[in-house]
């Protein structure tokens, strides 16, 4: 085991990240398990990649349909451009809004530039919540939508490593 990865290595590790982090005490070490390496190493590889742009964030990616939450929304709202990055602030850390973000405006068809997703129980419980949150941050007479999930696709995170790579880490 080595101080730092070769390539070969950091290719492979690329692909294991892609799958998620073990669930274990200590992920990383289970990781550099697989690719022969230290655990040491394949922290600072991480940290290196985090700090080149590669990774944004490290975050989990829950099946909320599993834990019950059906009721699956996204809120989309159109809120002027010198006020979108507070408001999106504000909004992000309100409880009840799992993700918030910016995003285009598609004119003519699609005005809306910010967009909150919200995980609920029932319908009327993000309903409600939706309601509250407008009225709360005196955002009701802005112009929104509120769009329920109809189906469920397939989660997972990020894609950090060409295709050779993943059979070798995988394979």
């Amino acid at each position: 085991m080595t101080g730092t990865l070769d390539h070969s290595q950091a290719m492979q590790l690329r692909s294991l990240l892609e799958a998620g982090l073990p669930l274990a005490a200590r992920p990383y070490r289970m990781l550099a398990e697989r690719i022969g390496a230290s655990e040491q190493a394949v922290l600072e590889q991480v940290l290196h990649w985090s700090e080149d742009g590669l990774f944004r964030r490290v975050g989990l990616v829950l099946k909320h349909r599993a834990l019950g939450f059906r009721a699956n929304a996204m809120l989309v709202m159109d809120i002027a451009d010198d006020q979108v990055d507070e408001v999106g602030r504000r909004l992000g850390q309100a409880a009840g809004i799992n993700l918030c973000y910016q995003r285009p405006r598609r004119l003519p068809d699609w005005p809306y530039n910010l967009f909150c997703m919200v995980h609920g129980r029932e319908r009327e419980q993000v309903c409600q919540l939706i309601e509250n949150l407008l009225a709360e941050y005196g955002l009701s007479e802005v112009p929104h939508q509120l769009l329920f999930s109809t189906r469920a696709f397939k989660q997972c995170g990020g894609r950090y490593a060409p295709p050779a790579a993943r059979e070798l880490a995988h394979g």
